[in-house]
């Protein structure tokens, strides 16, 4: 085993060679850090963006419980909320959340300040920095809303108001003027962001020594598969026929509905006398006469409680009630205008029937007709219903011939089916 004079002399053999190495070390200045722009941009999108996050849950609750409390104190809103992010990051950490998240801090030249804050920035500065950024903003807003609502722009040229709303203006326009070499010089040589910071020689500097910027790709991803959809509806929306989608989807509620449940499960109505009647009964065969079927399909497919006739209303009033329902005693709920005779026995509103006719026509579904909603037959044509006055009535005004052809006020009919339904 080495004695303890071996080490101790070799120790003194390398303190030549660790001296020069020392001092090579010290001679070799570290390279300044990247200036990074984009991540001092981000920082100010970053404090915006989660100050209107912040924001978004008090205007809520406020609106519920009085909606003029939000438009009244919401520029004192926008304010405390501003200062409480301020005190509990800027003031207390040196660096807002955004710059946090990029990873800077603020950095003032030495000898600015004796009284530091809980960030090691001085308090001063701070305290001035803060009343620039926040609360001259604020009674901005509040004395350009003050002059509005008081009509200053439109006082007479010699009184004060109009005198104070054009220093008001002028002011602003100063102010955006100086904003534009101040951004020019900040990409220039990326130090100062603001005209605040550069008034106090405040200055984002990364937190780290050695930087990496952490870029995140979400939003661009989420950009681009939003992008791919919105091209696949483009393309595919054009090759879809919506009002043969919505015809069947209609169908499919009607089938469901629960005023046909209530019709198909009701003993009264399940019993029929014959096969025959049995297949000729629609789902509303047991509505009166004096209203529309069409009508009532409609409504009952109709969701928006501010209208009279809703699927509500329908439901309320089943098949039963509507059979036994007096039509001396209250008016029909579904009264037929302008009344056109089906080529199958039944009667319904002119527009009514035109637009069924028409879609099925258009779609090219059923070459049939379209199914009527009393009889469950098919209906081809439809023309104007003729009450008869009497025998002196022969000739008047009432009666209305049939026209050929696709519409008319005599009559309307599909174009489209074989010869012996045009005949």
């Amino acid at each position: 085993m080495p004695s303890s004079s071996h080490w101790e002399e070799s120790w003194n053999a390398v303190q030549r060679r660790l001296s020069a190495i020392r001092d090579t070390f010290d001679a070799t200045t570290s390279p300044n850090p990247r200036v990074i722009r984009v991540g001092k941009l981000d920082a100010e999108l970053l404090d915006q963006e989660l100050v209107q996050v912040l924001q978004e849950p008090i205007h809520k609750a406020l609106s519920l419980i009085n909606a003029s409390l939000k438009v009244r104190f919401e520029p004192e809103l926008a304010l405390l909320l501003q200062l409480s992010l301020y005190k509990l990051s800027i003031w207390n950490t040196g660096a807002s959340y955004g710059a946090k998240l990029q990873g800077l801090k603020y950095s003032v030249p030495p000898g600015s300040g004796k009284i530091s804050a809980p960030s090691g920035l001085p308090r001063r500065t701070l305290l001035l920095h803060g009343a620039l950024t926040l609360i001259l903003p604020y009674l901005h807003t509040k004395l350009r809303s003050h002059a509005l609502s008081s009509a200053w722009p439109d006082a007479p040229s010699s009184d004060r108001r109009r005198k104070a709303w054009d220093v008001l203006t002028s002011l602003e326009s100063f102010y955006t003027l100086l904003t534009l070499p101040s951004f020019l010089m900040f990409l220039w040589n990326g130090k100062y962001r603001t005209i605040a910071d550069r008034l106090f020689n405040m200055s984002l500097v990364p937190a780290r020594q050695l930087t990496k910027r952490e870029v995140s790709y979400e939003f661009m991803n989420r950009q681009m598969v939003w992008h791919a959809f919105t091209e696949f509806l483009l393309f595919l929306l054009p090759l879809i026929n919506a009002r043969n989608l919505r015809r069947r989807v209609s169908r499919v509620i009607n089938y469901i509905s629960p005023l046909n449940l209530l019709s198909s499960l009701s003993p009264k109505y399940n019993v029929s006398t014959s096969k025959d009647a049995s297949q000729k009964r629609g789902k509303y065969w047991s509505l009166p006469q004096d209203q529309c079927a069409i009508c009532t399909e409609n409504a009952s497919l109709n969701l928006n409680l501010s209208e009279s006739s809703n699927a509500f209303t329908v439901l309320a009033m089943t098949p039963t009630e509507a059979s036994s329902m007096d039509s001396d005693s209250e008016p029909p709920a579904f009264p037929i205008y302008n009344p056109y005779l089906a080529s199958c026995g039944d009667i319904y509103c002119y527009h009514c029937i035109a637009e069924q006719l028409i879609q099925t026509a258009d779609s090219g579904e059923d070459e049939l007709g379209w199914t009527c909603l009393r009889c469950n037959a098919y209906v081809r044509s439809a023309d104007r219903y003729v009450v008869e006055m009497g025998s002196d009535a022969t000739g008047s005004d009432y009666e209305f011939t049939s026209i050929s052809g696709s519409a008319s006020i005599g009559s309307y009919s599909e174009s489209g089916w074989s010869d012996s339904s045009a005949s």
